[in-house]
């Protein structure tokens, strides 16, 4: 690892700019940001949805490899043209998807954020992880960016539904289907 943060404010932020790891410094509202912001966000989510799970889960292992790859996704977009995500990150995710998705009843019906806190945070992730790919989506239109970034996103939003859905259903609890409110005309 390089540097090491001895002091954590620097001042230079202060006129509206950051600075990327390659030293650029760029706008605190560019499209880049925002997408950076986004992961983090999602990770920081991620973190208290780990917070409900014992060590011996099965998903907290799975979620922490996901923190991680979430700041080297972070850390690929604050340097510009650097890879660090690769299809192999993808595949690991595809692999626990379909793990988790296996032990589930198909899904017959739209269902609402919720069923316990570790689930109802989860959601919360799945939400932020589709606006850091949103974010993501409209940065490759303006600059050459990794293919792999999308295809993450995409994927790990899968793996946050999924996993919302088993963690609601723990316990003999169940999730929240959505219901359609009928007005009479």
């Amino acid at each position: 690892m390089g540097h090491r943060l001895s002091k954590i404010y620097t001042r230079t932020g202060d006129k509206g700019t950051t600075g990327l790891g390659n030293g650029e410094r760029i706008a605190k509202n560019a499209l880049r940001v925002e997408a950076m912001g986004a992961v983090d966000e999602t990770n920081s989510v991620l973190g208290v949805v780990i917070c409900e799970l014992t060590q011996d889960d099965p998903l907290h292992a799975q979620l922490q490899s996901i923190q991680n790859d979430l700041f080297d996704l972070g850390g690929e977009l604050s340097i510009p043209g650097h890879i660090i995500i690769i299809d192999k990150h993808i595949s690991r995710l595809e692999e626990w998807l379909d793990q988790i998705n296996e032990e589930l009843p198909p899904l017959k019906n739209f269902i609402l954020p919720g069923g316990d806190r570790a689930a109802s945070h989860c959601h919360m992730a799945r939400s932020i992880c589709r606006r850091a790919e949103r974010t993501v989506v409209s940065l490759a239109q303006q600059e050459q960016l990794n293919p792999c970034l999308q295809g993450y996103l995409n994927r790990l939003s899968d793996y946050l539904f999924v996993a919302a859905r088993a963690l609601a259903r723990r316990n003999g609890g169940e999730e929240i289907l959505w219901v359609q409110t009928k007005w009479e005309a």
